[in-house]
């Protein structure tokens, strides 16, 4: 049986947050910090979902004209703020070896995908933007109108919702757990 870097991505991470959850030790501090960097992926990850058409078009507008993969830029800066709420700089270090690990062998693996569904448009768009750190200025795909802009039913559609409702459960359990430590 094969598993999907997806569902091996969303099960593995379950390894983490039951003992980041034990183990965490949030102070005000540290708290304040990490929703900060949690509320910037957050909105990295709600504008993309908002501009992606996936597999349907190559989508090269408001995100992704700086990074191939901003949901996945999101996503870092999300999963820091949440270990770095949780005081644990163990945590900090075991996140981002996760996500170089597992999100680097996604975003490689979908970079195939994306060039075998859009050939020399992706090839183009590839050698001009960065995989995952933005680019200063934006791209603009050779020929392109711009694209489709920002759409709430297409953020909706994609589900991005479920990252906001995570962020706020964890949060507030660490907020119990900052003022609560047992």
């Amino acid at each position: 049986m094969s598993i999907s870097m997806r569902t091996l991505r969303l099960r593995a991470v379950w390894l983490l947050i039951v003992p980041f959850l034990w183990f965490a030790r949030p102070t005000p501090a540290a708290f304040t910090v990490g929703v900060g960097l949690a509320v910037l992926g957050l909105l990295i990850r709600a504008a993309s979902a908002g501009h992606i058409h996936k597999d349907k078009a190559l989508t090269t507008t408001g995100p992704y004209a700086r990074t191939r993969n901003p949901l996945y830029l999101g996503t870092l800066f999300l999963g820091l703020g949440v270990t770095v709420a949780g005081g644990r700089w163990l945590f900090v270090g075991l996140f981002l070896v996760f996500f170089v690990v597992v999100y680097g062998r996604t975003m490689r693996g979908e970079a195939k995908l994306l060039e075998e569904l859009f050939g020399d448009a992706y090839r183009h768009y590839a050698r001009h933007v960065p995989l995952l750190l933005p680019r200063l200025t934006r791209y603009r795909a050779p020929g392109a109108d711009g694209g489709a802009g920002f759409s709430l039913a297409r953020y909706r559609r994609n589900r991005e919702y479920e990252a906001l409702l995570g962020a706020v459960a964890g949060f507030a359990f660490l907020a119990v757990r900052m003022y609560l430590p047992w």
